[in-house]
């Protein structure tokens, strides 16, 4: 075995260790810590080799949640120093992955992770609703995120007020507390009532008031609007009041939920219009036997269940992506993987609006889960199968913790098979005619005892969000740059960036460098001249 092949093969070890690392919540190492806040490395493990062109673009996230302390923080009253080191790991987590973006819940139940003027504190940092954490973790975990090149989503949950069923026990400044009639209790849980403009008006506030305030690369829905199975949810009097017009309750309560999505979008696009907006919505719209545009499933219906006309938000151009769960296995009877990706497909396709697949990490190698479920291969299969509807433009996982277990290795499965080369997060159509970044300049590229030390300064005034790192074994010619064959790092801008290949060195030749720089938006520069490593 040559000297560089046998690099490559440590290199791939180390990424399986570190992917496999220890527990989340002890503190990151300050060495782990100093690698993880460069670039997005890989093994020389190439996708080609298994017929696979790499995309240059691809989502591939991971949902970290809070609520009732799922996965961050990992439980209450943490000090803000745990907490921190805690959220790092989870970010150390997403690098080792080969991921490029998080997706934080950071209004879990009509609560804030950061300071607020609409609603309190979550208890969910501290235990206690409305105590203060002595920080601001949501400022802290955009520049963590951002430092580490990852783009971070903030997760809402809109309607949700507390995980419990007494108003008392909210906290005394809690807007539920001081409007008890925007408050439905259901199910063991309190909700903020859709059917009040007034209820539509204050979430929006609240949640615009992180977008305004925070440099965050998306706004995010998760699936839950009016709870599930609402014969009991009791919003008559809201409905006796803004009702008229509407053949039933159903109709009326769509378009509540259509007129959050609507609005919500005009308030992003006027106030950040180079973030995302985009909603996780349960994986079935309707069945065909309900609706002949619907699937081929027997599932529970978004549209009836939780009114949301998730396929008509796609179709009026009000999302800038949807991300469908779709957490069932390939060929369940219900609810076919294989069936829904090409119906979402085929409900993205021509709208402009991103499709991105929400996997259930959570499922693979879980007890009690049907025995396809303990197929180590099946979310790769899940990944493969999407290779063939260009519409799908990545996938989200639920959950980190379940990124992290990898139980039966059924995400090292995906790692190897999928994600062996960085990818940039995918371009939104209505952005891409947006002025590039600035060509960056690469003034050398010189063999040092790691390998290539590579120094890039950045074109034009702005310094990027990232560089795309290139390495060839002569010149990039057309097309060469279109894709991940030749992708190597994704690494954090900065004016005067030095870096160091540690796979360039092999070989005789020397190899040839070529940088592209990206915005936040996930623009593109002109590629730099290529620099040969001397």
């Amino acid at each position: 075995m040559s000297s560089s092949s046998r690099r490559a093969v440590l290199r791939g070890l180390a990424l399986a260790v570190a992917a496999t690392a220890a527990p989340l919540s002890a503190r990151t190492p300050a060495s782990a810590h100093s690698k993880a806040s460069g670039a997005s490395e890989v093994s020389e493990v190439s996708e080609v080799s298994a017929g696979r062109v790499p995309p240059l673009r691809q989502m591939r996230g991971m949902w970290i949640a809070s609520v009732a302390n799922i996965n961050w923080p990992s439980k209450p009253g943490l000090s803000a120093q745990q907490q921190r080191a805690e959220y790092a790991g989870w970010l150390d987590l997403a690098r080792a992955r080969g991921l490029n973006a998080v997706f934080v819940q950071v209004r879990p139940t009509a609560d804030a992770f950061w300071p607020s003027p609409y609603e309190p504190w979550s208890q969910y940092l501290t235990g206690v609703q409305g105590r203060d954490p002595g920080y601001d973790p949501l400022a802290f975990m955009v520049a963590e995120t951002h430092r580490r090149g990852l783009a971070f989503h903030a997760w809402f949950n809109p309607y949700r007020v507390s995980m419990q069923a007494d108003p008392a026990l909210l906290h005394p400044d809690h807007p539920g507390r001081r409007h008890p009639d925007w408050i439905v209790s259901y199910g063991g849980k309190l909700y903020y009532n859709p059917g009040m403009p007034e209820v539509r008006a204050f979430v929006q506030d609240a949640m615009m008031d992180a977008v305004t305030r925070y440099d965050i690369d998306g706004l995010h829905f998760d699936d839950y609007f009016y709870p599930v199975n609402t014969t009991a949810f009791d919003d008559s009097e809201a409905y006796a009041r803004h009702g008229a017009g509407f053949p039933d309750l159903a109709a009326w309560r769509r378009e509540n939920v259509d007129l959050l999505v609507r609005e919500t979008q005009r308030r992003v696009r006027r106030v950040k219009p180079e973030i995302a907006w985009g909603i996780s919505p349960s994986g079935i719209w309707r069945n065909r036997a309900t609706d002949p545009l619907g699937s081929e499933t027997s599932g529970g219906q978004s549209y009836d269940n939780l009114h949301a006309d998730t396929r008509g938000w796609v179709r009026k151009g009000w999302l800038d992506y949807i991300a469908p769960q779709l957490y069932w296995y390939i060929g369940q009877s219900n609810a076919d993987y294989a069936k829904l990706v090409p119906w979402w497909s085929g409900v993205a396709a021509g709208t402009g609006t991103q499709l991105w697949i929400g996997q259930a990490a959570y499922k693979a190698g879980a007890a009690g889960q049907p025995a396809e479920w303990a197929r180590p291969d099946e979310l790769s299969r899940h990944l493969t199968l999407n290779e063939g509807h260009p519409e799908v433009g990545g996938d989200i996982w639920y959950n980190s913790g379940d990124v992290r277990d990898d139980r039966i290795g059924s995400i090292s499965a995906v790692v190897t098979g999928h994600y062996t080369r960085p990818a940039l997060t995918p371009l939104l159509p209505r952005l891409a005619s947006g002025r590039a970044p600035g060509r960056p300049l690469v003034l050398l590229a010189r063999r040092v005892r790691d390998g290539v030390e590579l120094r890039v300064l950045a074109g034009g005034r702005d310094v990027p969000f990232q560089y795309a790192i290139f390495r060839l074994d002569r010149p990039a010619g057309p097309g060469d740059l279109g894709d991940a064959r030749h992708l190597i790092a994704v690494v954090p801008a900065r004016r005067d960036l030095r870096w160091t290949d540690p796979a360039g060195a092999g070989g005789t030749g020397g190899a040839y460098y070529h940088v592209v720089a990206v915005d936040r938006a996930g623009r593109l520069s002109p590629p730099s001249t290529a620099r040969r490593a001397r």
